[in-house]
């Protein structure tokens, strides 16, 4: 039992605090508490329209739209054309002048020439800009003659669709001078002959690392020469099946090292200087008649001969699959290939029809015909989205190349070694 003594001894505990909680913060006070530069910046990543709309959120964001060092105009945005007019002129007045415009995107999606496009791209010029994607129906000759030689571009994307002349392409011009320029998109372009009878666009961009050209053609000519010392990744888009768009592509790019191509490949590939190429990612398409795609594609795996890594759709594999004997040819290429990706998707309508041509092709009657249709129909064929036999025959020089299949319809990853 303790003692009186000690009894004294004992400290008794302090007396409970009641602490008042308070009210969450609102969001919006945290957010004003963060420092301008982290504001600005997050407001970059918006598009304009919402960017200008956070200044009725209190008197510090009133004005803070106005010193975003990047603007993006879509006309997209806007159920009414006029609201999209209206909201580029505001901009353009009452915007900082004294901010430099690193960033401006734009895009007008009808054939109306309003908002005045060579007064956003002058203004953008005057600022200084960096980054410009254009985006829009119309002439090129509404794009001012400066943009063509501005000193402080380091990126373009240009996309025109010249419906006012009937044509779906624009002529590329052939005097740039973009020193600063290391990124190029061009969507819709078709590019005519030099004085030598060669299509060559881009052997004066002297810093140029990447490459995107989307629904191009060449004309006057049936060579399309990709001829840069610099340029290290190149991308190309073809979804057209015109027949204009057989062309021969002849890449004389020593620091490539990334090949990309998605659409229909009525290109022809021949590489004089391409052995630095290590990376290659083919999403092909075919349409109703694929002689030519499957013939250029069968040809691009001969010219890759160095890559060490390989990413194909089942879609290409398909494709690659209609090949007559293809699982019998012996590539003289691929003997570096380290790794292998396929992207496992849903097969598209169009190539499900073809698939189903071909093998109608092959019915011995009408029976077999009517139960080929059938499982088309009913999603039973083709019974696998890959082909039995095709990775073996890509990876035939590579036997112990990693393989991984990204079945991306899931959203589920599955890896297995070979």
């Amino acid at each position: 039992m303790m003692s009186d003594s000690a009894a004294s001894e004992v400290v008794a505990p302090p007396p409970i605090k009641r602490i008042k909680l308070s009210e969450p913060e609102n969001e919006e006070d945290r957010l004003s508490d963060l420092p301008e530069s982290i504001i600005l910046h997050t407001l970059s990543f918006l598009n304009t329209k919402r960017a200008v709309q956070t200044s009725v959120l209190s008197k510090r964001w009133k004005d803070l739209w106005k010193r975003v060092h990047a603007l993006t105009l879509h006309s997209s945005d806007f159920r009414a054309y006029k609201k999209f007019t209206r909201l580029v002129s505001k901009v353009l007045s009452l915007r900082d002048s004294s901010i430099s415009l690193q960033t401006l995107d734009f895009e007008r999606s009808n054939c109306r020439f309003e908002p005045d496009l060579k007064k956003i791209v002058d203004y953008a010029l005057s600022h200084n800009v960096q980054r410009l994607g254009l985006t829009f129906n119309g002439d090129i000759a509404q794009i001012p003659p400066a943009m063509f030689s501005c000193q402080t571009l380091t990126y373009l994307k240009l996309s025109i669709y010249d419906v006012g002349r009937g044509r779906d392409e624009t002529l590329f011009p052939k005097s740039l001078n973009l020193p600063a320029l290391t990124s190029l998109q061009l969507g819709n372009f078709a590019f005519g002959v030099d004085e030598n009878g060669c299509a060559e666009p881009f052997s004066t961009f002297k810093r140029m690392n990447s490459l995107l050209i989307c629904n191009c053609n060449v004309t006057g000519a049936t060579t399309l020469c990709i001829s840069n010392v610099t340029l290290v990744n190149l991308t190309i888009y073809n979804h057209s099946d015109d027949n204009s768009h057989f062309y021969k592509i002849d890449l004389c790019t020593p620091s490539l090292c990334t090949f990309v191509f998605v659409g229909i490949p009525f290109q022809e590939l021949s590489g004089s200087n391409v052995s630095s190429l290590k990376h290659v990612d083919i999403d092909a398409e075919v349409d109703s008649d694929p002689k030519y795609p499957l013939m250029f594609l069968i040809s691009w795996l001969l010219e890759f001969a160095n890559i060490k890594s390989l990413t194909v759709s089942a879609t290409t594999l398909q494709v690659l699959s209609l090949y007559p004997n293809v699982l019998k040819i012996k590539l003289p290429s691929l003997h570096n290939l380290k790794s292998l990706i396929v992207i496992v998707d849903e097969l598209k309508y169009g190539l499900r029809m073809t698939l189903m041509d071909v093998k109608l092709q092959k019915a011995k009657s009408k029976r077999e015909a009517a139960r080929i249709r059938k499982a088309f129909k009913a999603g039973l064929e083709p019974s696998s989205p890959i082909p039995d036999g095709i990775v073996d025959f890509l990876i035939q020089n590579s036997p112990f190349a990693k393989v991984d299949f990204i079945d991306r319809s899931m959203r589920r990853y599955r890896e297995r070694y070979i």
